[in-house]
């Protein structure tokens, strides 16, 4: 791949990923808010970045890096993002306590909070099965499907819980950012035939390293 198409297609990605975080931050709503909530707000707008970047990282569609480091830094985003859960969680927590206690326990009234305390769960799990992998001795397919399958539940909780907030996101930035994470979710599942018999196709590689790094 050349480099000015491996350069565009890192620029779309930044800037799908920066673009409802500077629209957040002008947000009118911030003025009548607490710092942790702000901060609470804002981990959930990064969490919900990340999760256009790991199906990316997965997929091994972002060019320039080898299916090696590709897993590494699939790796990596992935523990981000629990963390941007857990400080979006806390964050929301310290700003009012029974609410997220009754969300935790789906006493919650608002369907957002339903759809969200799902994808939590989900996303612990995946991370989970990632943490405890040789200990589960799972065959690797097994381990695919399951860890696949939570990571949709997450993607679709997360989508959904962020399209039901009306709060400091801007609609529009907001929905075209929800889209681009079902679209790429969707595509790497799709492309991966997890749900085939067989083992599932190696990712691909971009950019000039085209060695396996298996």
């Amino acid at each position: 791949m050349r480099w000015g198409t491996s350069i565009l297609i890192w620029s779309i990605l930044a800037i799908a990923c920066a673009v409802p975080l500077a629209a957040a931050a002008m947000s009118p709503l911030l003025a009548w808010r607490q710092p942790v909530y702000i901060a609470a707000g804002f981990a959930g707008i990064v969490g919900m970045a990340l999760l256009l970047v790991q199906p990316l990282l997965a997929g091994g569609v972002l060019p320039g890096l080898p299916p090696q480091r590709g897993r590494r830094v699939h790796r990596a985003v992935g523990w981000g993002l629990v963390a941007a859960v857990v400080i979006h969680v806390v964050g929301l927590w310290f700003t009012s306590p029974p609410d997220v206690i009754d969300a935790l326990l789906f006493r919650s009234p608002t369907l957002f909070s339903v759809w969200g305390v799902i994808a939590m769960w989900a996303v612990f799990a995946a991370a989970a099965l990632v943490a405890f992998r040789r200990r589960l001795r799972l065959h690797p397919r097994i381990w695919l499907r399951a860890h696949t399958t939570l990571v949709v539940v997450t993607v679709v909780g997360s989508v959904v819980h962020a399209l039901l907030i009306e709060g400091t996101m801007e609609t529009k930035s907001k929905v075209a950012l929800c889209v681009l994470v079902l679209a790429a979710t969707t595509k790497v599942v799709r492309d991966r035939k997890v749900w085939k018999t067989g083992l599932p196709p190696r990712p691909k590689t971009l950019g000039p390293d085209r060695r396996s790094g298996a």
